[in-house]
């Protein structure tokens, strides 16, 4: 489901100031990304992945690797379509943006303004809160069934009903439900869809020609099928209904040639103009006047001292990850058509090989006791399948059984915790993040845990 298409941005390394590093020699560069994909695809057994590098615009690698469809042997080409998972939300963010400059929308605006019926609670929800993940709408429940067509009507009425996570504007929590709300809230106040906006406001002018809605129904030319792991076999995405891949948090098709037209959109600020873009890269402000660091569709921190933006995405069988380094005027698009690929560890190793500094890990914290002991207790609650959601008080409701069903076999098949460090700290808004390298005999997982005001345990994630 999209809600992991972003959690793992907890594990994302800060770094230290350095200063930028000369280009590489292009051609030892492109060597080195050859063999770096190849040893990781076959690593991560993935079956295709789509790469772009760009410097100030001008294309260092535009490659395809492996396969877009396993069953027909057909390889990844930079004219592979993929979806888009939540990557889209950047896109549905200028889409915003568009209607704000058109003054069809305002930012500060309730959403009640837009929307009908809106519960008493929502009453000081803002349209900023939604691009930024305050607004404290949770995603849908387990009970969700993404099977189901809805109309519009319907699926504001199902967000209504989700009692709000936190008092709006008070943390940050991501939430595909807002965006989905937020597409919602375009259509009526605008009279388009945030699609049609996109294809004829975004895609259309900046020269992304295959860029589209997703539709299982249409032709659509060099479409790239999407994968999972089941028990290390190979299977085919899950289906879900036209309805479900067409709502604001992320149902995009683009081909890496797309995200190319799109970087370079980015990079010369285009559509939107500077203000626009000074306004999405600006990081939300909380209520106690702390700021998280996310912006309007962008995850906004910094690298090597200098700003590096980004995004990933996650949804039925594909990963994609956009990661700017505007220190190097650096930019990498990684697309994937398997569900356990790890697009960001792929974009920050090509990184890495660009520039050293852009991943330098930071200085490590020191230990903290009393945190570990509580780490050490929830991974042996997640590895016995007895994590609750009265362990996870601030996450949306249900993740518990989903953390045992994604977590528990890989505890167990790796062994008793054998060792716990702490390896970063970071403030995060009000909250305070941990993150451990857990090994277990031979194995290491990585696991993010964060802390809210009130000492109210507000995430717990674990990755390999």
């Amino acid at each position: 489901m999209r809600a992991f298409a972003y959690v793992t941005s907890a594990l994302a390394a800060l770094t230290v100031a350095m200063p930028a590093m000369a280009a590489p020699d292009p051609a030892t560069f492109k060597a080195e990304v050859d063999a770096f994909m190849a040893k990781e695809l076959q690593a991560q057994k993935v079956p295709g992945a789509a790469v772009a590098v760009l410097r100030d615009g001008a294309i260092v690698i535009a490659k395809g690797y492996g396969l877009a469809n396993v069953e027909h042997d057909v390889p990844v080409t930079p004219d592979t379509i993929f979806q888009s998972g939540s990557l889209g939300k950047m896109f549905t963010a200028t889409a915003v943006m568009l209607a704000v400059q058109q003054g069809k929308i305002g930012l500060d605006d309730p959403v009640s303004k837009y929307l009908p019926g809106t519960p008493p609670g929502w009453s000081p929800i803002t349209v900023r809160q939604l691009l930024t993940h305050t607004s404290g709408i949770p995603n849908y429940g387990q009970d969700f069934d993404y099977r189901r067509d809805y109309s519009e009507d319907e699926l504001l009425k199902i967000a209504y009903a989700l009692p709000l996570s936190f008092k709006p504007g008070a943390r940050w929590s991501y939430s595909n439900t807002a965006y989905e709300v937020l597409g919602i809230l375009v259509h009526k106040a605008t009279g388009r869809t945030y699609v049609d906006i996109l294809d004829k406001d975004v895609f259309a002018p900046l020269g992304m020609k295959t860029a589209r809605g997703i539709s299982d129904a249409d032709i659509v030319p060099h479409r790239a099928a999407g994968y999972h792991l089941v028990e290390g076999a190979l299977k085919n995405q899950d289906w879900v209904s036209p309805t479900m891949n067409s709502t604001a948090d992320g149902s995009l098709y683009f081909s890496l040639n797309d995200m190319i037209a799109w970087a370079r959109g980015v990079e010369q600020q285009k559509l939107l103009g500077a203000d626009g873009w000074r306004q999405i890269y600006t990081p939300v402000r909380l209520n106690s006047g702390k700021t998280y660091h996310y912006g309007f569709g962008w995850q906004v921190q910094q690298a090597a001292g200098k700003p590096h933006y980004s995004h990933g995405g996650a949804w039925q069988g594909f990963k994609t990850y956009y990661s700017r380094y505007l220190g190097d005027g650096l930019s990498i698009v990684v697309l994937s058509n398997s569900a356990e690929t790890k697009v960001d560890e792929l974009a920050d190793g090509i990184a890495g090989l660009w520039d050293p500094a852009l991943t330098a890990p930071p200085p490590r914290p020191a230990p903290a006791p009393a945190i570990a002991k509580r780490v050490t207790a929830l991974i042996e609650k997640v590895r016995t399948e007895k994590l609750t959601d009265a362990d996870l008080p601030l996450e949306t409701p249900g993740f518990a059984a989903i953390a045992n069903q994604y977590f528990s076999k890989m505890l167990r098949d790796a062994g008793p915790l054998t060792r716990l460090d702490l390896i970063e700290k970071s403030e995060e808004g009000d909250d305070t993040n941990y993150v451990f390298n857990a090994s277990f005999g031979q194995q290491q997982h990585r696991v993010a845990y964060k802390v809210a005001p009130g000492d109210q345990v507000a995430s717990f994630y674990v990755a390999p």
